[in-house]
Formats: C-alpha cells, structure tokens, sequence
C-alpha cells in the first residue's frame, strides 16, 4: 500500500507541473495576444493624419493670412522626426503664447484662436505635432507623443534669442490641454498655462474611452495598456496633469463642458481632480450653457454653430441628390460658397476670458 501511495503522489505531482506550465503557457499566450492587441490598436488610433482637402472643408488655412500677419516657417525635431512649426512673431507683443492642437488636426485647425490672440497684439507659436499634417512621423503613437512634441517646441523656442525676453503662455485644447500642462513636469520656464477639455492623464482617458466600447474587459486589460504606454513613451506615460500644477505652481486655468462626451467632466477630466489640486494660482471654469458645453462646440459661438447646421443640412440634401456619393467638383463648388469666417466664428466670451487670464500672469 506505501508503494501504491507513493505512485499516486508521483502522478499527481507530475500532474499538477503539467497543469502548471499549461497555465504559465496560456498565461504568457494571452499576454502576447494582448499585447499584440495594443500595438495593433494604438496604431489604428493614433495613426498618421493628414491635412483635409482645403478644397472641401470649412477649416481656416494659412493661406487666409496671407498678407496679414507676418509668418516665419520653422522646424525642429522631436526625437527622429521634424516637425512643421508656425511662427507670428509681433516685437512689441507682451508675451509669446504657444499653440497646441487636439489629435487628428493640426495647427490650423486653431487657426481662429491663432488669429485672435494675434489681433489682441500677441506673438503666436504653433506647430504641427509628430504624424501631423506636414510634420513627419508615421503616426502620432499616443497622448504621451503630445508631451515630448511640446517639450521639443519649448526647447526650441528657448534656443532663439529673439524670444528669449517673451514670457511663455501655453493653451491647448483637448490632446493639446493634456500637452501644456504635463509639459510643466519638464521645467520649463512657463508664466501661465489655459488647457480646454483635457484629461489628466494618457491611463485614464484610454480606460475611459476603452470601457465605452469594451465595458468591464477593459479592466482586464488595463495592465497591457500602461506597459505598453511604458515600453513606448518610458516615464512620461505616467505623467498626470494634478502633479504637474502642484509642483510647478504655474497660473493654470483649467476649462471643461459639462456635455462632453469625449473627456468626460466626472471622469478622467482634469477639472473632475480639483480637489486634489493644491496650487493656489489654479483657476477652473465650467462651462454648463446648453449647446455650448460639449467637447469642441465651447469653442464657437452659437451663430457659427446655427451656420454649420445649415451647412449640414445642404450637403445632406445634396447627398441624396448622388445616392450618398456627392462628386468632387460638386463637393468643390459646394465649399467654395463657404464663408469659412463666419463658420469658425468663436465663442468671444470664453476667449476673451483666456486672454484676460493671460494679461494677468504677466
């Protein structure tokens, strides 16, 4: 009976390694698989973008500047990849305030606000982010990608003794708000900062934006994405946006919808963190009226809004015209019509505000 005893123990044993290395090797397929997944996921979403067609968008270009604001083409590099900037410099301009554009556009998708602050006597910098527009880069990679950008930005603006007097504003809206205030965590000598819809860090808006679509599996997941984001983008993954203004004491003022549905107000905004925020030069302005509290339409006035509905509603008959397929020429002749001024007509209550706010760091 001992003998038969010590048999079964040897089985069992050697059962239980098997078991044991069958789960180690599924552990470390599933491992592989997700982070097989997140590559293939970051790459679609933070993929490469291009400028629209200015021929069939309602997007303000450069060209409409022309002749009006004295412009210098610069470009500096962000790790391997030269990017495109955009320099308004005004020598009598109280302070040089810095542009940081939202994922998927470039700097002329802010092309209204650029041109605000120039006509309010500003010197403005702006710049197309890594696998934007005519900056290189195969893609943007992810929201860490905005930190490292701006910080090569400010690094270059520090090398021009031209502007080495100017004290330096950052705003940024949405990707970009994320961007000039994690910036902070790099030193930089920065006298106010306004950031528009952002969230605090890259982990909470990917697990917010991931849950919306994957529910309760996102939390298994959860620790594939921050490696992932740590492979890739190191120390700066972990950066949050509350830290950053804590420890850098710089005049921050932080603005969000309550409608938004892109970086939620109770969710990974930063302004959903104000209670942990410490440093007494934060300001925070919510924004509640109705139809102008969403993620980019507090950006616009209520006529540009009432003009890009009407816009909406011409294509969509003129769609039905083509089965869904509206020709080139036709889209071409449509938006040639445009008054590209009156749809991205801003929201002057809240830009008059920022700029007020920027005065005041001075």
């Amino acid at each position: 009976m001992k003998v038969e005893w010590h048999r079964v123990g040897r089985k069992k044993r050697r059962i239980g390694r098997i078991l044991l290395y069958v789960i180690l090797v599924l552990i470390v397929l599933f491992a592989g698989l997700a982070m097989g997944g997140m590559k293939l996921t970051y790459d679609e979403q933070f993929g490469r973008f291009e400028r629209p067609d200015p021929a069939v968008t309602t997007e303000m270009r450069f060209s409409d500047l022309t002749g009006l604001y004295p412009q210098e083409l610069v470009t500096f590099f962000s790790g391997k990849n030269r990017l495109q900037g955009y320099l308004y410099h005004n020598p009598l301009s109280p302070g040089l305030i810095v542009v940081a554009h939202g994922l998927g556009g470039g700097a002329d998708s802010y092309l209204p606000q650029i041109t605000y602050f120039l006509d309010q006597g500003w010197s403005v910098f702006a710049y197309d982010a890594t696998g934007s527009y005519d900056s290189e880069g195969e893609g943007v990679g992810g929201f860490p990608q905005g930190i490292l950008d701006l910080d090569a930005a400010l690094t270059y603006l520090a090398s021009r003794p031209d502007l080495r007097g100017l004290p330096l504003l950052l705003f940024g809206h949405s990707w970009g708000g994320y961007s000039v205030v994690n910036v902070l965590h790099f030193g930089h000598d920065v006298a106010g900062v306004v950031s528009i819809a952002a969230p605090n860090s890259s982990m909470e808006i990917m697990m917010e934006q991931g849950s919306q679509m994957l529910g309760s599996v996102m939390q298994v997941l959860r620790p594939f994405v921050w490696l992932y984001e740590r492979i890739v983008f190191g120390r700066t993954a972990s950066l949050t946006a509350v830290d950053a203004i804590n420890k850098s004491m710089v005049p921050v003022m932080i603005i969000h919808g309550t409608g938004d549905q892109v970086v939620r107000i109770d969710g990974s905004a930063i302004i959903n963190k104000r209670g942990q925020i410490t440093n007494p030069h934060a300001k925070f302005v919510v924004l509640d009226e109705e139809n102008r509290n969403g993620h980019n339409n507090i950006l616009q006035s209520i006529e540009a809004q009432a003009y890009a509905n009407e816009l909406n509603a011409e294509l969509r008959q003129i769609s039905q015209q083509y089965d869904g397929e509206i020709p080139y020429d036709v889209r071409k002749n449509f938006f040639a019509e445009v008054d590209r001024a009156r749809v991205n007509e801003l929201n002057l209550d809240l830009m008059n505000k920022i700029n007020d706010f920027f005065l005041e760091c001075l």
